[in-house]
Order: C-alpha cells, then sequence, then structure tokens
C-alpha cells in the first residue's frame, strides 16, 4: 500500500497522513494515532526517500577527506570508519566519504553545505588554524572534529589527550635513564602533532635537558618519509638513545630503516610509537602510547554527531579519551 492508498483508506489527505506519519505538530493527537494504527495494520513504510526530504534531512553523514595512498592501508583511520558505519546501520542512516585533492577540499566543504547532501560532516585531520571548521561554524552546520583546532567558535570534538600521551612516553624514556631523545612527528601544521610537540618540549624542559633541534624531524606522514627520517636521526652525532614516533604510518618506515641498519632495537636504540604498528615488523611487541577503545571511537562520533544534530549545543560535545603506556620490548635502558 502506498501513501495515497493509505489516505483514501482513511479518508483524509496525503498531506495529513504524511504529516502524521513524521510526527509534526499540526495534527492533532487522535488523528494521528488513527494514521499510525492504520499503517501499522497494514504493514505501510513510508520511502525513505520520500521521508528525508519531507522532513528536510538526507539520513546521510558525511566525510570530506583529502586521501593520501597511504590511508586506504591505514587501519586506525578504517576501524574508525568501521564504527561509523556501524552505529549509523542501526539508525537506518548510512555514511559517505567523498575524496579530494588537497587544494579542493574547502570548496568541497561550501558545495556540500550549499547543497545539503549531507546532514552532518565529521571534519578529520584536524588543523591548528582550520578554516574547515571555522567556515561550518559560521555557516551553523552540524558537525563534529576528530581532533582539535585554536579556534575561539565553540565546537563539538572527540580528540585523544596528546599532551598526556607524550608525557608518558617521555617520562618513561627519562626513567630508563635516556637524556637523548628524538621526535619523528606528522607535519605540525596538524593539530595533534603540534601538541604532541609541544608536550615533548615541555617534558625535556622540565628534566632540565637543553633543546636538541637536531634531534627533531617532522613533516613525516607515511612510511618513506619516516624511514628518511630515522636515517637522518642516525647521522647525527652522538646519535639519539630512544626515539619516540608521533604517528604509526611514519612508525613502520622508522623502524625498517633501523632495522635495516643494523640496529638492536632495544638495547642500542629505545623505540616508542604512538598508536602502534604490527608487531611482526619486529618480531616482538613494541612500547607504544595506546588509545584504548579505539574501535569504539567511530559509533562515539556519531553518538556526539547525532546529538549536535538533534539540537544539542555543540560546545556541550566534547569527549577527550586518555591514552595508556604500553611497555614492550622496544624500549630499555640507556646503555651510554
Amino acid at each position: 500500500m502506498n501513501l495515497k492508498s493509505l489516505a483514501d483508506a482513511l479518508g483524509v489527505s496525503k498531506t495529513t497522513v504524511s504529516r502524521a506519519l513524521n510526527g509534526y505538530p499540526e495534527v492533532n493527537a487522535r488523528t494521528r494515532e488513527r494514521v499510525l494504527a492504520a499503517a501499522r495494520e497494514v504493514g505501510y513504510e513510508a520511502n525513505p526517500m520520500a521521508r528525508g526530504l519531507a522532513v528536510g534531512r538526507s539520513n546521510v553523514f558525511g566525510i570530506i577527506y583529502p586521501l593520501h595512498s597511504s590511508d586506504l592501508g591505514d587501519p586506525m583511520f578504517l576501524n574508525v570508519v568501521s564504527g561509523m558505519s556501524s552505529a549509523l546501520e542501526k539508525s537506518g542512516k548510512n555514511l559517505i566519504i567523498v575524496p579530494v585533492s588537497a587544494e579542493n577540499e574547502l570548496p568541497s566543504y561550501e558545495q556540500m553545505v550549499r547543497a545539503r547532501r549531507v546532514d552532518a560532516l565529521v571534519v578529520g585531520r584536524t588543523r591548528v588554524h582550520d578554516d574547515r571548521i571555522a567556515f561550518l561554524a559560521k555557516k551553523g552546520f552540524p558537525f563534529v572534529a576528530h581532533g582539535r583546532t585554536e579556534s575561539k567558535s565553540p565546537y563539538a570534538w572527540f580528540d585523544y589527550d596528546n599532551e598526556a600521551g607524550m608525557r608518558l612516553a617521555c617520562e618513561h624514556l627519562l626513567a630508563l635513564g635516556h637524556t637523548r631523545i628524538a621526535l619523528i612527528s606528522a607535519p605540525l601544521t596538524l593539530n595533534f602533532a603540534r601538541q604532541r610537540s609541544d608536550s615533548f618540549s615541555d617534558c625535556l624542559r622540565r628534566a632540565d635537558l637543553p633543546p636538541a633541534p637536531h634531534y627533531r624531524v617532522d613533516n613525516t606522514h607515511d612510511r618513506r618519509s619516516g624511514y628518511q627520517a630515522m636515517q637522518q636521526l642516525l647521522a647525527t652525532s652522538p646519535r639519539p638513545s630512544a626515539v619516540i614516533v608521533d604517528n604509526h604510518l611514519s612508525a613502520v618506515g622508522a623502524v625498517r630503516a633501523l632495522l635495516d641498519a643494523g640496529i638492536d632495537i632495544g638495547r642500542e636504540m629505545s623505540v616508542i610509537v604512538w598508536g602502534g604498528i604490527e608487531d611482526s615488523l619486529l618480531g616482538a611487541r613494541l612500547t607504544t602510547v595506546d588509545l584504548p577503545d579505539i574501535d569504539q571511537a567511530g559509533a562515539k562520533l556519531i553518538e556526539m554527531l547525532t546529538a549536535v544534530v538533534g539540537g544539542a549545543a555543540p560546545a556541550s560535545q566534547h569527549a577527550l579519551w586518555q591514552p595508556v603506556l604500553l611497555e614492550g620490548a622496544s624500549t630499555g635502558p640507556c646503555r651510554d
């Protein structure tokens, strides 16, 4: 039975039936219950596309993402996306990922908002100064940032505590007697990298260790750049006794460079990886700054996004989860 047949059987207009099914307040309670009872009796289900048009919703959430070649092999990214998709499926909604070039990213946001193709957006890879978040906040378009930014406008965000995680890594190495500690980091325009880098500097300063610019390599975001960064550190004199890699994609290359150089990881050089990599690369479990419940992060993002779409104040939707240090075989006492 279609909408017209249901309306004819009840002796009311199609508009009244549609409004009753979608909960419009102008339909009185008695009529609404009559329509709902009749719909249940005949097994009527509204066309989801038509219903979406009626209420001004697409039932689709989106991610506009400047994809890199490494993303499709990034288990953490895929884990979060999988969690988002599963959470949306349970509520009859869908997730779309819109891959774009970096230079076309903001225009894609503008086009998406203008056309109202999705009900809300998740903004990934947040930057220290993020034009995307500023644009969406100004337009009042529902979104949740996967990460924080320095924006002064109120906005919803989900993140892990980058400063706390870096402190855990530094304090672990300092307790093992390391004083020549290096950092391989992602581009410092990304907010997580900036927060981790600032926390690293603060930790060394508190330990009365002088700044060592030659022990800092940034702008690494994949295996190749991680490999090259570690080679650069190995060429310094004296070379560092410990290295922290602030992103798991670069860490694969960094660890590979140590293995190729014949370095005994955990004895000759300690390594801590943010997020972890496959243990098979080293043959033993690495010491990591672990992100607990990463498989639940996607569902949390959808929970927050649904709240914002439902009218919750963006400033009320904040989630800061705490990382933990998992000690493995890749760290040990400083030997010199």
